[in-house]
């Protein structure tokens, strides 16, 4: 139900999961409502958190980096479907409830913003590690910290908007809608190097004696 979600409950399982530094792809999460799709799109997050670094890696084979940005697209892909799963499940809550004739349309979902929550949750814990490393000197400590006192006023800005969202669509004041992302690289029939892959392809094999 969307009475039962609000950033302070978001924000905490985010950085349990987080500060835990548990591989959420055997253990989905469950609860009522958008949280199994919260935990989808927390899951789904961290691994490409993962991935995108050793993505950045020099020291191993090109086979590699290119398995793991197809990683990164799959991942990317549950990412997004698990935002609109959240939205889904949001609106459904709210199916008792119509908007004013004053209602304004937030063009920024309550799933998107679960979904920067998620990251901004990875950034803050990347972050302050980093704050902590005995390895580093102390300018690039003092940086560290800077930028994550920024990222904590950036969540605190977000948490802020999500809550104000969150209850003024139970008021019927606010509303937001289901926007579809519709990747189009990941679709074989809308990716024209892939569908133009399949067709040289395929008349490779209809030439052939």
């Amino acid at each position: 139900m969307a009475h039962a979600l609000d950033s302070s409950a978001i924000t905490q399982y985010h950085d349990a999961v987080v500060r835990l530094a548990q591989d959420q792809s055997d253990h989905p999460g469950s609860g009522p409502g958008a949280w199994f799709a919260i935990a989808a799109n927390h899951r789904f997050n961290c691994l490409l958190w993962r991935e995108e670094d050793k993505a950045r890696r020099q020291d191993v084979p090109a086979a590699d980096i290119a398995a793991g940005k197809r990683r990164i697209d799959a991942y990317n892909q549950q990412r997004n479907d698990a935002v609109e799963a959240i939205d889904e499940a949001i609106l459904a809550s709210l199916a008792g409830v119509d908007p004013g004739p004053d209602a304004r349309l937030s063009s920024e979902t309550a799933g998107a913003m679960i979904d920067r929550l998620s990251i901004l949750a990875l950034k803050v814990h990347h972050m302050r590690a980093q704050t902590e490393r005995s390895d580093a000197g102390i300018s690039h400590i003092e940086a560290c910290a800077a930028r994550l006192q920024r990222l904590v006023a950036q969540r605190a800005d977000l948490c802020g908007c999500l809550d104000r969202l969150l209850r003024e669509a139970r008021e019927g004041r606010a509303y937001f809608k289901v926007y579809r992302q519709f990747k189009m690289y990941n679709d074989p029939a809308l990716n024209p190097y892939l569908y133009g892959q399949a067709r040289t392809a395929d008349a490779a094999g209809q030439g052939a004696p």
